[in-house]
């Protein structure tokens, strides 16, 4: 009975040993600094928010995933391999509309889109909210079944939403959202 109720945390807690960055990145060590590994993400984060919020005043849907610890590379296989580093112009090309990258989501790492077109697991949770689309249901979805973050721009009503933890986290504004990204990026 134990493992149907902790079925999500289970598999979080086993996708996270068998992560090909496990240990690699310093996520065993991350309480105790001065053992840390880690590099420093680079992800440019002002360009991602930037491209968003662009997107967002045109009603440019987009799925834009960031990987941290745990490798999304069974997604990234979902969809078209790429190796591009991010800028604002670059994000707002793949979801242009008449771009053939435009469906799906994008996955970044280390400020280089690896994939385009990926398709994601999508959140079963009743309880979301009805105003969440599909493109919100898949944000939840990758984010409760890793420890990678999510960003969505609404088809229809332009608003960037964020999501972390399987959980929709709130912000007053895109500056705000930017430094809350960085921090969970660090």
């Amino acid at each position: 009975a134990l493992i149907v109720v902790f079925q999500p945390e289970i598999r979080k807690f086993l996708l996270m040993i068998g992560s090909t960055n496990f240990g690699k990145k310093g996520s065993l060590f991350k309480p105790f600094k001065f053992l840390k590994t880690e590099t420093i993400n680079e992800t440019d984060v002002d360009a991602i928010i930037m491209a968003c919020n662009k997107m967002g005043s045109t009603k440019t849907g987009a799925l834009i995933v960031l990987e941290r610890n745990n490798s999304l590379d069974f997604l990234t296989n979902t969809g078209d391999l790429m190796n591009i580093k991010v800028t604002q112009p670059i994000i707002e090309s793949i979801f242009f509309k008449n771009s053939p990258l435009h469906d799906g989501a994008i996955i970044i790492e280390n400020n280089i889109v690896k994939a385009t077109r990926v398709i994601l697991p999508v959140s079963n949770d009743t309880n979301l909210p009805q105003r969440f689309g599909l493109r919100h249901r898949a944000a939840v979805g990758v984010t409760e079944r890793t420890d990678a973050l999510a960003i969505v721009v609404s088809e229809e009503t332009g608003q960037v939403a964020y999501f972390k933890d399987g959980e929709f986290i709130m912000f007053n504004d895109t500056q705000e959202l930017a430094e809350i990204i960085k921090k969970d990026l660090g």
